[in-house]
């Protein structure tokens, strides 16, 4: 079997140290390792698309949420799971690219609605397309029943540290 960079770390801490056991590191050194390399593909190809991934956050939110009339900016934030200033400066971006509008609610003065502009869902459009394209790619050394097998497990893992939807 071929080995990787968490197999030698393993393997050093089983000599340093052959008290403990490092085994989790082969889980949780992974995923980190894979995180970053997903981030740093993630980054290239919102980058293509003149886009941050808090932006693309935002837009693809403002996609999903499938509402003509916008969202509230709080259940943009709650969505998002940033602080609200975090979503506000997204927003600014946004805004002053031209892919999303800002207003209030003419029912409730105090609260804002944020909706995508044509520009806007054009753009989310292309951009999450490529994105799956690349999610797919990177997936690529897993066949289907192998990436479903690690989607379950990892829903598990996450379920039990308290993620919640």
């Amino acid at each position: 079997m071929e080995r990787d960079a968490v197999d030698l770390i393993v393997e050093q801490w089983a000599r340093a140290r052959p008290d403990l056991d490092a085994s989790p590191m082969r889980v949780l050194g992974r995923l980190s390792r894979l995180t970053r390399i997903a981030e740093r593909e993630l980054k290239a190809l919102f980058a293509e698309f003149g886009l941050e991934r808090g932006e693309f956050d935002v837009l693809a939110t403002l996609r999903r949420a499938d509402a003509p009339g916008g969202i509230t900016a709080g259940m943009l934030a709650r969505s998002s799971m940033v602080t609200s200033g975090a979503v506000t400066n997204r927003l600014d971006r946004l805004v002053a690219k031209g892919y999303v509008t800002r207003d209030l609610d003419p029912a409730n003065r105090r609260t804002v609605i944020v909706a995508l502009t044509p520009a806007g869902r054009d753009l989310i459009d292309r951009a999450v397309t490529a994105h799956l394209e690349n999610e797919r790619r990177l997936l690529a050394a897993l066949d289907e029943h192998e990436q479903g097998a690690l989607a379950t497990t990892l829903r598990t893992l996450l379920l039990s540290l308290g993620d919640q939807p």
